[in-house]
C-alpha cells in the first residue's frame, strides 16, 4: 500500500510538494497515490478563508514559498496569480484524468507554467499549452472536464476527502493517518516505513 496524496490545484504550498514529488518517489520506492478534489468546497463550509484580506499572512506566504523552494532547487516567481479564478477547471481536468496515464503530468506541468511563467492553473494560456506539451488534445479533454461525469467525480472525490477529514493540502494519508502540509510529508513517508515517528525518518 502506498501513501495517499490530496490535493487541489490552487493550493500555494503543492506547488513544492508536486514538483518534488517524483524524484521523491524514485528515491524511495513509495508510491504515492494522487487525489484531486475541491479543498475550496471544504474550506468554505469550514468559514476557513486564509489569505483573502490578510496582506501581513499573504506575504508571509510566499516569502515562506519562496525559501522552501531554495531547499528544494526550484525557482518560483512569486508572488504568483492568486487566487485562481478558474479553480474547478484546473481540478476537474484533473478529475478527469485520474485513471489516465497524463493526471501526473498535467499537475507538474500545471503549476510549472503558473509558479514559474505566471500563467494562472485552469485559464488560457495554461490551460491549452499544459494539455498539448502533455500529448493532450484541448478540446477533447476541456469538453470532458465539462461534462456532468466528470462534475460528479468531482463531487464524490471531495465526498471522499471531507469523509477521510480532510482540511487542508497537501495532505498525506497514510492508513488512518493524516498528515497536513507540504513539510509533513517526510513525516508521512516515516509512518509509512516505520509506523511511528522518530529520528529515523
Amino acid at each position: 500500500m502506498g501513501i495517499q496524496f490530496w490535493f487541489s490545484i490552487g493550493s500555494t504550498y503543492t506547488y513544492l510538494t508536486v514538483t518534488r514529488l517524483p524524484a521523491i518517489e524514485k528515491a524511495t520506492g513509495i508510491e504515492f497515490e494522487w487525489y484531486p478534489f475541491s479543498i475550496r468546497a471544504i474550506m468554505k463550509e469550514m468559514n476557513n478563508i486564509p489569505f483573502q484580506k490578510k496582506p501581513v499572512k499573504t506575504r508571509h506566504m510566499w516569502r515562506d514559498i519562496e525559501r522552501r523552494a531554495q531547499i528544494y532547487g526550484m525557482k518560483p516567481h512569486v508572488p504568483a496569480p492568486y487566487p485562481l479564478e478558474q479553480f474547478d477547471m484546473a481540478n476537474r481536468v484533473a478529475v478527469h484524468a485520474m485513471d489516465k496515464d497524463w493526471l501526473r503530468d498535467y499537475v507538474i506541468v500545471t503549476y510549472r507554467k503558473w509558479f514559474e511563467d505566471g500563467e494562472p492553473a485552469g485559464s488560457e494560456p495554461n490551460l491549452t499549452t499544459t494539455l498539448r506539451e502533455i500529448g493532450q488534445d484541448p478540446e477533447t479533454v476541456i469538453a470532458a472536464a465539462n461534462s456532468p461525469e466528470t462534475e460528479a467525480a468531482y463531487q464524490a472525490m471531495t465526498d471522499r476527502a471531507r469523509a477521510k477529514d480532510i482540511f487542508g493540502v497537501p495532505s498525506f494519508v497514510v492508513g488512518d493517518e493524516l498528515f497536513w502540509g507540504d513539510d509533513r510529508l517526510e513525516d508521512a513517508i516515516a509512518w509509512h516505513r516505520h509506523g511511528h515517528l522518530g529520528q529515523d525518518r
